[in-house]
Order: C-alpha cells, then structure tokens, then sequence
C-alpha cells in the first residue's frame, strides 16, 4: 500500500479521461481558459489501463473517472469495462454533467461503473444556461432519472454554491432528497482558476461569490438536519438527513473546513500528469515512461512524496491561486 509522508493511505485514483466538455460552466471553464490538449497528448486507453493496473499492484482500489467531461470521450464504455476487470480494482465510479448519460447509464452500468456523480447546481433551467453556457436542464434531468433505473448508487448530485446566484436554492435542492433516495451535496467554491474572468451577467461580484460553509448550514437550518451514517465513497463529505428523508445532504468545505487530513487519493491529468493535490503544485509525468515501457510504480512513489499536509488555503486566499482552470486538472 502507497502511504504518504504524513501517513495517510493511498487508495483512490482520479483518471481524467478527457479535457474537453460539452459545457462551459463559468467556474470550471472561466474565459481566456487554455485551449484543449493536442489529441495526440491524450492518454490513450491502453495507456490508462497500464496506469490504473500499476495503481492496483500499488494497493489502489478505488478509480474514478473525470474531465471535462468523460462521456464525450469516445469509446468510454469500453474503457470502463478493462478498468472494472483489472484485479484489485474495486469500485469505479464516475463524475459527469449527465447531458448523455440517459442514453449511457445503463450500458455503463452493465460495464460496470458502479456509481456516478452529477453536476447541479440550479433547478432552474434559465440559471442552468447561465451558468453552464450551453446546457440544458431537461437533458440532465433525465440523465438523473436514467442513472436511477440502472442502478448506479449512491447516487450524488453535487451543487457549487456560488453567492448571488443559487444560494437561495438550497433548500430547495435539498428537499430533493426527501423522496429521491439520491445525496445532494453542497460544495464550497474553490480557488481554481481566476474567476475574474467570468462572464458577469447576473451573476454577484467577483468578491461575493464565495459562499463559506458557515452560511450554507445557516440557509438550510429550517430543514432540522440531522447527522447521518455517510453513504459508500461519501468522501469528504460530511452528511445529515432531513428527518424522514430517504436520501442525504452532504457538505463539502475545502476552505470553511479543511479534509485535508484524510485525502487518500492522487489525479491524473488527461495528458498523463500524475498530481498529488488538486489546490498545490506538483506533478509526476507519467508519459516518457508509458511510451518506453519502463516501470510506473517507482513514479507513484515520487508523486506520493509530494503530497502536502494540506492545501494551506482559507476564505481569504479564495481568490488566489497559482493552479490551472478546472477542466485542465480533472476535477
């Protein structure tokens, strides 16, 4: 088993599989974002496989696939299927805008990806062009409504609460877990990218749009949450219930509260960066290895060496980061 310099075991593996969407969500893809990566620096799927095999003898069993967004890769089901065979690989799992999963959840389910996480952070479907640019609401509600029927759970909706434009929703978005057994998660903006570069719009100004946890529990403490047993690969996310609720509403807080103390997992970019922390610096390039066949496993063991206590930001540091767009990491 792969332990980091402050002891904590490595088990779970994040794979982007793509840089590219087919959205534009302001926090995700702010404008004068880089362009996509050459297509011939995508990691190809043999080389993936090769990398999540190495992450397996290394004692990872947990992948879960990102992007962009995953399923405008071509050939992702598939790519599902050599994943979920590969021994020692216990659980694979997906993160997704849901704009084509109605018509993958079930083949993807039948590959074997085991859960999946949804991307919403407004009922409305006027806000969700807003914020999104180019998506539309009925299309991922079905994909929500699919990923249901083919069994893919837990099943978690993740909503970045961003000041001035949906946080009057969240009560709203949480009552969806009253007769939906789905987890609806509330997730602090993070310091990923200048989100100076937003199209304004309607949206608040720049310094308001940081929602810290502290106000997102005062905005739904006519809900009586009660805290509650966290579903399977929960993550950080800490979890409560509306009393009678058949799903959870969870709370994820890089900045108001810091998890960095339980962080058990490494990302790998699209272009075969092996990164040790979503909100610092450092990588491990993976790709001369994987084009002269030499070993992996030695470059986990750098990649682990590089992984710090804890991101070592706070609300005040929300709008200063030295890391690259959303997309450009995997999420």
């Amino acid at each position: 088993m792969l332990i980091d310099p402050f002891g904590r075991p490595i088990t779970y593996l994040r794979i982007s599989i793509t840089d590219r969407c087919n959205l534009r969500c302001v926090y995700c893809m702010p404008d004068g974002a880089a362009g996509w990566i050459p297509s011939q620096k995508v990691l190809s799927d043999d080389e993936i496989v090769r990398v999540a095999s190495a992450a397996a003898g290394l004692g990872l069993t947990s992948i879960r696939l990102t992007g962009g967004e995953p399923l405008v890769r071509p050939g992702v089901v598939a790519l599902v299927g050599r994943l979920a065979a590969i021994a020692g690989i216990k659980d694979i799992s997906l993160t997704t805008n849901a704009i084509q999963l109605a018509r993958l959840a079930h083949p993807l389910a039948q590959a074997g990806l085991r859960r999946v996480n949804i991307s919403l952070d407004t009922l409305d479907r006027d806000k969700f062009r807003q914020i999104t640019r180019l998506g539309n609401f009925d299309e991922v509600w079905q994909g929500i409504l699919a990923a249901e029927q083919a069994g893919l759970r837990p099943l978690k909706l993740n909503t970045v609460v961003v000041g001035g434009f949906n946080d009057d929703e969240l009560p709203s978005l949480a009552r969806l877990t009253i007769e939906h057994a789905w987890h609806v998660r509330f997730i602090e903006l993070m310091p990923v990218g200048s989100s100076d570069t937003w199209p304004d719009g309607n949206l608040a100004p720049t310094p308001h749009r940081y929602y810290p946890i502290q106000q997102i529990h005062q905005k739904l403490c006519d809900l009586d949450l009660e805290p509650t047993v966290v579903p399977s690969g929960n993550g950080p996310a800490r979890s409560y219930r509306i009393p009678g609720a058949l799903g959870t509403v969870g709370f994820i807080s890089p900045l108001g509260e810091h998890f960095c103390e339980k962080c058990n997992r490494l990302r790998l970019t699209a272009d075969g960066r092996l990164r040790s922390c979503l909100l610092k610096a450092g990588e491990v390039d993976l790709k001369p290895a994987l084009q002269s066949d030499a070993e992996l496993e030695p470059l986990f063991q750098a990649a682990i060496q590089l992984k710090p206590i804890g991101h070592m930001l706070s609300g005040e540091a929300k709008q200063s980061s030295p890391n690259s767009a959303m997309s450009q990491i995997g999420g």
